[in-house]
């Protein structure tokens, strides 16, 4: 008999590679993927058309999500609005990360009651671990200021861990591969500890706790990709940016924040992949796949402009702005005092 598994989110990177390794297994599991109707989601989905039951719908709408609730085995939940948009607009995020959650986990509980539910929580619900980088389950939830996005994830957890489902929740540290750059680059610490995944591996991770429900069952993992995925984020970024041709990392004192967002690395994240075997990728993996994808010719083209380029990122700093507009309150916000003078 077919295991039935919701999976929502399916649009994001993190999803679609979740639906394409389920799909990948064959006819073990009928699948049904909840995602918001758009033109880009239809195209994207249309490949799947026929093996896969596709519901469009609004995650905060109730008679939206009722319609994939019914008789689900295990619930993927990935939906989310993330950064930055998640800081931008909170209360969308609380919406859709926080109520969508809740209103998925209740109709869940009145139609699919022995379902295992399985959520994708964030590295940032601990904050900033920028002098204690070394981050284990048990640590304290201490979002940064400001990171609507991380006390979104927070209650959700809270439902989550209170609910009548079996469940299980892995906090993801930072996923990467499909990134595209935003201001949030400026609002991360250079020297922050920076353990990333790779969507293929996190996946992975996502598929194969299907499985493993018992040994999953009530408990909260780390999820990263372990000591072959370290390195500190001054490193990460001029590695990154000699792939792409925009020669050294060399922006304007003040561009990069000291202090206030999160990342580190996960002192127990063993532990997740001893059970679901999910890790393959390394980071140096990461960075040859990364050079892949560039081809000669625009890496070319990106190093003649790379002044322009690295100018246009540089406005879009918010760290600098605060600083060059004397916001004190920003300052406070993105500074360490006795780095001001």
């Amino acid at each position: 008999m077919q295991k039935k598994i919701l999976l929502t989110g399916a649009s994001g990177t993190l999803g679609f590679e979740v639906l394409k390794q389920l799909c990948a297994i064959g006819d073990k599991y009928e699948i049904t993927i909840f995602d918001v109707k758009t033109a880009k989601n239809i195209k994207k989905f249309s490949p799947y058309k026929g093996s896969v039951n596709i519901i469009y719908g609004d995650i905060t709408n109730e008679s939206d999500v009722l319609k994939a609730c019914y008789n689900q085995d295990v619930v993927i939940h990935l939906a989310a609005i993330i950064p930055p948009l998640a800081d931008d607009k909170p209360a969308l995020s609380h919406q859709v990360n926080t109520v969508g959650t809740q209103i998925l986990i209740r109709l869940l509980e009145l139609h699919s009651s022995s379902a295992f539910f399985v959520y994708s929580s964030s590295i940032s619900v601990y904050g900033d671990r920028l002098n204690n980088p070394m981050i284990t389950v048990t640590d304290p939830l201490n979002p940064s200021e400001g990171d609507e996005y991380a006390k979104t994830k927070i209650l959700a957890e809270e439902t989550i861990r209170n609910c009548n489902l079996d469940w299980s929740i892995f906090r993801l540290t930072a996923i990467m591969g499909g990134h595209k750059i935003s201001k949030l680059m400026f609002h991360q610490p250079l020297k922050t500890s920076l353990e990333i995944a790779t969507p293929r591996d996190t996946a992975t991770a996502f598929v194969n706790a299907v499985n493993h429900q018992m040994q999953l069952s009530k408990k909260i993992f780390n999820l990263g990709g372990g000591e072959n995925c370290r390195i500190k984020y001054d490193d990460f970024l001029s590695r990154s940016f000699e792939i792409f041709g925009l020669g050294k990392l060399n922006f304007l004192p003040k561009s990069f924040a000291d202090k206030n967002f999160h990342c580190g690395y996960y002192a127990d994240g063993d532990v997740l992949n001893d059970l679901l075997n999910f890790r393959k990728d390394t980071l140096e993996d990461y960075f040859e796949n990364q050079q892949n994808k560039i081809s000669g010719f625009t890496k070319a083209l990106i190093s003649v402009f790379k002044v322009p380029i690295k100018k246009y990122l540089e406005k879009r700093s918010e760290p600098l702005q605060a600083y060059i507009d004397n916001d004190l309150k920003l300052m406070e916000h993105y500074f360490i005092t006795n780095n001001l003078k």
